[in-house]
């Protein structure tokens, strides 16, 4: 098992392979230079971030976000660059210094554009059978507080409560913390 996670962390690293695509077990597994886990989610800092083809001011930009605490999923780092990934799978090259620790989400962006009736149901307890509080539109921007591993507690407008986590991106599927 240790040298399938070595192998794996390895193709990760590399570039071989993506995070998405590694099992589960292996996810943990990885560190990157920085001593934190790779994959991680962050959020975008600033309200203007470009992101390059490669590690360096020297490399084009290829994509400028226009706004701040967007989700983003680090994938891997280069002394103090990082590689994100969007929600879109867009990936590129961003300076550690645009990035922030806070935990934000996108509702359900993979259900953009499927139909005027499709929500992400936010609920006042985290249980499926608890009152609907509010209804997200996919690709609303939601920030969370915490998560159980089923359940994330988010926040949005004036309105707090219970999103599932498999309706979001911005938290792995059984992934805790608060």
């Amino acid at each position: 098992m240790r040298s399938i996670v070595s192998i794996i962390c390895i193709a990760l690293s590399l570039g071989f392979i993506d995070a998405a695509s590694a099992p589960a077990y292996a996810q943990g597994a990885a560190k990157g230079a920085s001593g934190l886990p790779l994959p991680r989610f962050v959020s975008l800092k600033s309200r203007r971030v470009n992101m390059r083809i490669g590690p360096s001011t020297d490399y084009a930009v290829s994509w400028m976000y226009m706004k701040s605490g967007m989700p983003v999923e680090i994938i891997q780092e280069y002394e103090n660059w990082r590689r994100i990934r969007d929600a879109d799978g867009t990936e590129g090259w961003v300076n550690q210094a645009l990035l922030s620790g806070e935990r934000t989400a996108v509702a359900a962006p993979w259900m953009r554009g499927k139909g005027k009736d499709v929500f992400v149901n936010m609920r006042r307890e985290a249980q499926s059978g608890a009152a609907v509080i509010a209804r997200l539109e996919p690709g609303v921007q939601i920030s969370i507080g915490e998560c159980n591993g089923d359940w994330c507690r988010a926040h949005t407008g004036q309105v707090t409560g219970w999103v599932s986590q498999g309706e979001i991106w911005g938290a792995y599927p059984g992934e805790a913390f608060k």
